[in-house]
């Protein structure tokens, strides 16, 4: 294998919305695999809600159907806060081509992110749209289309958002841990 779409986040709560931009990815983009990455803790954020290992767990039992791709747990092992740029080089030793799909939300603040022009010189950004944010050109377009944000989700569960596979588990997870 040769062409990967790293595909990370906090993913807290995995939805349907992930699984989606996923999807787009296998059908879109001519890759070997995605690689789902979790991160410990998002390097903008000061908090994750759920644990790393449950976030693993649910993310394991969504894409276990899916032969092309892989739950990889690199960013969680590591135990903080692990810039993309790092994420990118780890995966270079094994792979030659890398899409890095990102939000559309995520645009505005791309500049900032940890070694950014090293960054952009290692991978092919792919954007995933979102809340009709503008994607400028120079990106790979994803479409999708699904209402949802993890932050939502935390504040109101919505069932019809979350993958069927772990719907009840993320619903009594954020009830009882108040999101």
């Amino acid at each position: 294998m040769k062409t990967i779409a790293l595909f990370g986040g906090t993913f807290d709560p995995p939805h349907l919305g992930h699984l989606s931009i996923v999807k787009a990815a296998l059908s879109c983009l001519d890759v070997d695999k995605v690689i789902v990455m979790p991160a410990f803790l998002n390097p903008f954020k000061s908090k994750v809600h759920a644990p790393p290992e449950l976030r693993l767990k649910w993310l394991k039992k969504i894409f276990s159907v899916y032969d092309d791709v892989e739950v990889d747990d690199f960013e969680l092992a590591c135990k903080r806060k692990v810039p993309s740029l790092e994420t990118v080089r780890h995966l270079k030793k094994r792979y030659e081509k890398i899409y890095l799909v990102i939000g559309a939300d995520n645009l505005k603040s791309l500049d900032r992110w940890y070694g950014y022009d090293e960054l952009k010189k290692l991978v092919t950004f792919v954007v995933a749209s979102r809340d009709d944010i503008d994607i400028p050109s120079g990106y790979i377009l994803l479409h999708v289309d699904e209402p949802v944000s993890s932050t939502s989700l935390r504040e109101k569960t919505k069932k019809e958002f979350l993958p069927v596979e772990i719907a009840g588990e993320i619903e009594k997870f954020y009830k009882e841990n108040n999101g």
